[in-house]
């Protein structure tokens, strides 16, 4: 069982910058394609980024390419979502996925609130 926490959520204003993290506290995440998703309000879940498991490989979807950084440290078992130049379209409830393809997760945080001011 792979249980993720997130962390790094809050409030921030337009322009600024949160780094989300991941983790977890049952097996290694090192074998695991990562991704990010969020959810706004009266939306639909929508990918954000996602990381091989070795790192080597990255995807950002266009409305954040750019401004947001997905990276990851399996020594650390971390996954981390650097957000730059945050917009208020931006607010929404990150989660972070675990899965063994690039578009089927098996394992889910709880996800963790960002909201950026105008």
């Amino acid at each position: 069982q792979v249980q993720l926490v997130e962390s790094g959520g809050g409030l921030v204003q337009a322009g600024g910058s949160l780094r989300l993290s991941c983790t977890t506290s049952g097996r290694t995440l090192s074998t695991y394609i990562m991704s990010w998703f969020r959810q706004a309000p009266g939306k639909e879940r929508e990918a954000v980024a996602r990381i091989s498991s070795t790192g080597e490989n990255t995807f950002v979807v266009d409305s954040v390419k750019g401004r947001f950084t997905i990276s990851r440290d399996n020594a650390k078992n971390m996954v981390y979502l650097q957000m730059n130049s945050l917009k208020p379209e931006d607010t929404a409830v990150y989660y972070c996925a675990a899965g063994t393809t690039w578009f089927s997760y098996a394992y889910w945080g709880q996800g963790t609130q960002v909201t950026v001011s105008s």
